[in-house]
């Protein structure tokens, strides 16, 4: 669940690590007309699934996004 949006994502662990790696390299050419930097990171919460490390890094982002809209108003 994403936003209210539910997008399933592949049962194997492999095509899902391979969708989010293709996802942030091609998101690194976001110059181009249908590839944009939208991509990374749309790829990165792909990868947070089954990566550790991506996954603190999303978690940490997902913590301050909630202090920073909390203090905010």
């Amino acid at each position: 669940m994403l936003g209210g949006w539910h997008v399933s994502m592949p049962e194997s662990r492999i095509a899902r690590v391979t969708i989010g790696s293709l996802l942030v390299v091609g998101g690194f050419a976001g110059f181009l007309p249908v590839l944009g930097f939208w991509m990374i990171p749309l790829g990165l919460l792909v990868l947070s699934h089954d990566l550790p490390r991506v996954r603190r890094w999303r978690r940490r982002l997902a913590v301050w996004w909630t202090k920073r809209r909390g203090s905010s108003g």
